[in-house]
């Protein structure tokens, strides 16, 4: 009986695709077809248009068309037949699609007269159109984007226009014209909606046998000769088994249209905003006919982008919008990475994104939409909250490898202890179809039924755009009361959470998660790609520097500000979460580089200007930090020592040595009275002895080491790092030197060079005059395939847990591997530091440039922290990493907590500026002191309304309960405590108490606090 039941599903399925699909649409006829392909980069309608009137070339079906990321432009023209007026007519357009799903292969976008219409793709080929008989002529728009497939052959060659060639990679298969038969096109939905109830019901009990006899008497009823004339009979055999209602306790999903849209991935930012607008317009239309659709949608600059280059679907947008049919959500830019980003890009990404969405349609988001990232830090929620969001959905811990995450909604506990209403779909997918499997299956992975009735369904083709189609609303409307799924309703995220936030209130016991969300898999993204990373940290600190320079010489200039918004808002797309991570094609990142290269370029002549209102046109040393420094730097290639108030400006003028104590070098070891540092004939560094304590930090036998290990991830090539490949490297040998290049008094360096496979090393390490801070140089020429550089720096160090830096904060990781929850963690991510600490003593890893950090022991290593350097994968981009980096890995022994810490993270990321210019002596006191080195000072800048008043974000980042202090050249007027977009908070002045040009402000364990100083 069950083979008999098997070979009717079989048989049912395969006419369903086979006889009764194809029945949709008959009687067709074929459009005559002429093509234009533009000869560059896209081209305007208006361009194409008349191009197409007078280049065009005839064209057929069966013909190719579309060299890699070239367009295609179609004119498609045809006689509608005076007997088709009344009927409901669509153009059929198939521009050779194939299995992958939306978005990831050739699209098109249909325009008439009046501009955009939809787009078309695999699961969007039919094209409602308006009869009136006689001629008729539609326009489309087709890109030729390749497919690349993520296993089996690698076709990372297309990702870049110098490699991809210029072979066509489509063949045109349909262009027609055709009338809908309904009855065909509800009988297929209805069939659809009943198999997949049917895959999941039990197969003893009498429903699933009964369900499948209902369906196989509908498909005796068809003639497969003739469908369109026996469909509305086998619907009637049908109606009993969808008329059965849901049970009265039947759990409630509220099914949110959605296209996750790639800001750019295995396709450049140029083709994004085309995918935007296809999207766009489809979803806009499809509201028309389907009343009850609503549609969410996230990122603020893809907004942008269609009120600039598609204002018509912008205008339909905001009509949405209004309807209430349309909900922006997300709060942000874009949905930016957020292992990877500083705190204070995260908060711009929400600064910009709620006044975007507030200024174009009239209401802030609530809720940060971001299902695709790949982990985050347990100081998100209180950036969300400070942004005005206290609700959050994602989706992407449901890949973990090796543990399921316990809840689906909850709150999510932070640092400081700010929580937001969390909520993981259970459905599993942020693309989800509205299928009846899917609707029961996120009932059964729902984890919270004890107090919660409702889940949350993003549906519609997404990564590469798409979004629903009509045949997902059909299948919703079939789904709102069905017996054997959840009761479905077409909503939006608004809709969801208050069902939510009324259970809460009425007392239900909602779990909570405290710390960090850790993505068990892509930990490979936090190396993966380096220059880019490098170019995101470096415009970070520029744009800081900008922002402190202007706001110490007074008011801003409305066009300085304006330009310094447009550089923050370039530098945030960078920040997506396929860009910045790394897993991009070879496109995408030389146009992040490229951006990251003109934006820096650019900051640096605002800093010159700033600069200049400061000083003139004195030479000067300038300080991004807060900390006062006396420090060792470099003057026209010579060491000179000199002293800056924080965020100040002081003379060139070098100072005396005295009371330091100078460097020096006696055979292998050099000293400056702070550490002793010391190295074999092979220039690794054997020990490193912190004076005043007298530990040794590198346990006896052992070595500060780089190792070379073969890197094959098993799925994931840029994503993926194996917990087991760190263990397979090897000691990097082929020394070619050692010397000593200077040998104090001010700074001694050893440099050792080496060569490997086809690249090349050199490593300075150097200690300077009052630093106990070994900074390891790395000059690396790479040219490897699929392995993994890193760096091993052993500690005799006693820790079962590592504090690491993250925005706004620290949080504390295993050393360890005692269970699953731990041993997972093998590869985690630190902006500037990893520390082991005992409790009087302790060792910081510091970096200026890389993210991966292993803290887990193994049976070679012993404790210690091992440094990911670089990565050389091979998919998307066969070009990756390879080539020049230049990177410093730091070594501070320190006393308790994390005061030196902080600082030398500081120093070494915000290094002194050297400005050219005459002798005179120049100095500029600093906008604003800070007087507490426990606190991480994220921005000094003018406020954004053009007021002049002082803004300065800061943070708590060691977790202690505290009062600093805050004094201006100026005498202050008021402080508040601000949100992230520098209004007021409800109780502003809480903890504030001004004397005079000084405020003090009480700060609480992790806080965020933004003031407004008047």
């Amino acid at each position: 009986m069950h083979d008999d039941a098997a070979l009717l599903e079989r048989r049912i399925r395969q006419e369903l695709a086979e006889r009764v699909v194809p029945a949709i649409h008959t009687p067709t006829i074929p459009f005559e077809v002429r093509a234009w392909d533009t000869p560059g980069e896209p081209v305007g309608h208006a361009e194409a248009v008349a191009a197409l009137a007078t280049e065009a070339r005839p064209f057929a079906v069966g013909d190719a068309w579309g060299r890699p990321w070239g367009t295609t432009w179609f004119s498609m023209r045809v006689d509608i037949p005076a007997d088709w007026v009344g009927r409901r007519i669509e153009a059929l357009v198939d521009l050779g699609f194939h299995r992958d799903s939306a978005g990831f292969q050739s699209e098109g976008l249909v325009w008439t007269a009046d501009g955009p219409v939809q787009g078309v793709h695999p699961r969007r080929t039919a094209v409602p159109i308006d009869v009136v008989a006689g001629p008729y002529e539609l326009v489309v728009e087709a890109a030729a984007n390749p497919s690349f497939p993520m296993r089996g052959t690698r076709r990372g060659q297309l990702g870049s226009l110098a490699t991809a060639g210029a072979a066509p990679l489509y063949v045109l298969r349909q262009a027609s014209l055709g009338v809908r038969n309904d009855d065909v096109f509800h009988l297929v939905a209805d069939v659809e909606v009943l198999l997949g109830l049917l895959a999941t019901l039990p197969a003893k009990g009498k429903r699933r046998p009964r369900l499948l006899r209902r369906i196989t008497a509908a498909f005796d009823a068809l003639d497969l000769h003739d469908v369109p004339a026996t469909a509305a009979k086998a619907r009637e055999l049908l109606r009993p088994a969808l008329e059965l209602a849901a049970d009265a306790d039947a759990h409630r999903v509220v099914a949110v249209g959605h296209a996750h849209i790639d800001t750019a991935w295995l396709w450049p930012l140029r083709e994004t905003v085309r995918k935007c607008a296809r999207t766009f317009a489809s979803a806009t239309r499809l509201m028309d006919e389907y009343p009850e659709y609503r549609f969410v949608c996230s990122q603020a600059a893809q907004y942008d982008w269609m009120e600039r280059q598609y204002p018509s679907v912008f205008e339909r947008i905001s009509e949405r919008v209004a309807r209430g049919q349309w909900q922006p959500v997300g709060a942000m830019w874009v949905e930016a990475d957020m292992n990877l980003p500083s705190g204070e890009s995260l908060a711009r990404q929400l600064v910009h994104g709620q006044r975007y969405f507030e200024s174009r349609f009239g209401a802030r988001c609530s809720e940060v939409w971001i299902p695709d990232v790949f982990g985050y830090p347990a100081s998100l929620p209180q950036i969300f909250r400070a942004g005005g969001c206290d609700r959050f959905v994602t989706q992407k811990l449901s890949w973990n490898k090796q543990n399921r995450f316990p809840h689906s909604t909850f709150w999510w506990e932070g640092l400081d202890g700010s929580r937001v209403l969390t909520h993981f779909p259970p459905v599993d997918t942020y693309n989800a179809m509205i299928t009846s499997d899917e609707a029961v299956f996120s009932v059964e992975n729902f984890r919270e039924h004890a107090w919660s009735d409702w889940s949350l369904m993003p549906f519609g083709y997404g990564n590469g755009g798409g979004g629903p189609t009509r045949e997902m609303l059909e299948r919703g409307r079939r789904m709102a009361d069905l017996a054997g799924a959840p009761r479905l309703e077409v909503g939006t995220t608004d809709d969801f959470f208050e069902r939510v936030e009324a259970e809460a209130a009425a007392g239900a016991p909602v779990p909570v998660w405290n710390g960090e969300l850790y993505f068990e898999t892509h930990r490979g993204t936090l190396t993966s790609q380096v220059n880019t990373k490098l170019g995101n940290r470096r415009c970070e600190r520029l744009l800081r520097e900008a922002e402190l320079w202007w706001a110490t010489g007074g008011d801003v200039p409305s066009e300085v500000a304006a330009e310094l918004d447009a550089l923050w808002k370039e530098v945030l797309v960078q920040q997506f979460h396929d860009i910045i991570p790394g897993s991009s094609i070879t496109w995408v990142h030389d146009d992040a580089e490229a951006v990251h290269a003109r934006v820096a370029e650019r900051l640096e002549i605002l800093i010159e200007a700033g600069l200049r209102r400061i000083v003139g046109p004195t030479g000067a040393i300038t300080n991004p930090s807060m900390y006062d420094r006396n420090e060792v730097v470099l003057v026209d290639g010579e060491p000179r020592l000199v002293e800056v108030a924080g965020l100040g400006v002081a003379s060139l003028a070098p100072i005396g040595l005295e009371p330091l104590v100078p460097v020096t070098v006696s055979g292998t070891s050099f000293t400056n009275g702070l550490v002793t540092v010391t190295w074999d004939d092979q220039g690794s560094i054997v020990s490193v002895v912190e004076s005043e304590s007298g530990r040794e930090l590198v346990p006896a036998g052992r070595a500060l080491t780089l190792e070379l290990a073969p890197d094959h991830p098993t799925d994931y090539d840029a994503w993926d790092l194996e917990q087991w490949t760190p263990g397979l490297g090897a000691p990097l040998g082929g020394v070619e030197s050692v010397e000593v290049l200077a040998d104090g008094p001010l700074l001694a360096t050893l440099r050792v060079t080496r060569s490997f496979g086809a690249s090349r090393l050199v490593c300075d390490h150097t200690l300077r005059a009052g630093s106990a801070r070994l900074d390891l140089t790395f000059d690396i020429d790479w040219h490897e395939d699929e392995k993994l550089l890193s760096l091993m720096v052993p500690l005799d160090v006693h820790a079962r847990e590592a504090a690491c830096d993250i925005q706004f904060g620290h949080v504390m990781r295993p050393t360890h591997a005692s269970n699953s929850w731990d041993a997972a963690k093998f590869e985690v991510c630190a902006h500037r530091f990893v520390d082991l600490a005992e409790p009087g003593f302790g060792v910081a890893v510091l970096n200026d440039g890389r993210y991966g950090h292993s803290l887990h022991p193994d049976t070679r290593h012993g404790a210690g922290v091992r440094v990911s350097l670089l990565r050389a994968a091979n998919y998307p981009d066969p070009t990756a990493d390879r080539g020049h980096h230049r990177v410093t890995i730091s070594v501070l022994p320190h006393g308790p907590g994390l005061h030196d810490v902080l600082r030398e993270a500081d120093l070494l990321n915000l290094p002194l500026r050297v400005t050219a210019g005459g002798d005179a002596p120049a100095s500029a006191a600093p906008v604003v002191t800070v007087d507490h080195p426990g606190v991480l000072l994220s921005a000094v800048k003018r406020a954004d309304d053009a007021s002049g008043d002082l803004i300065v974000r800061l943070a708590e980042a060691c977790g202690e309960r505290t009062t600093l202090t805050l004094s201006t050249p100026q005498r202050l007027t008021s402080v508040e405590r601000c949100n992230l977009l520098e209004e007021p908070e409800s109780d502003s002045t809480r903890g504030i108490t001004i004397d005079g040009s000084a405020v003090s402000v009480d700060v609480a364990p992790f806080e965020l606090v933004t003031l407004r100083l008047r």
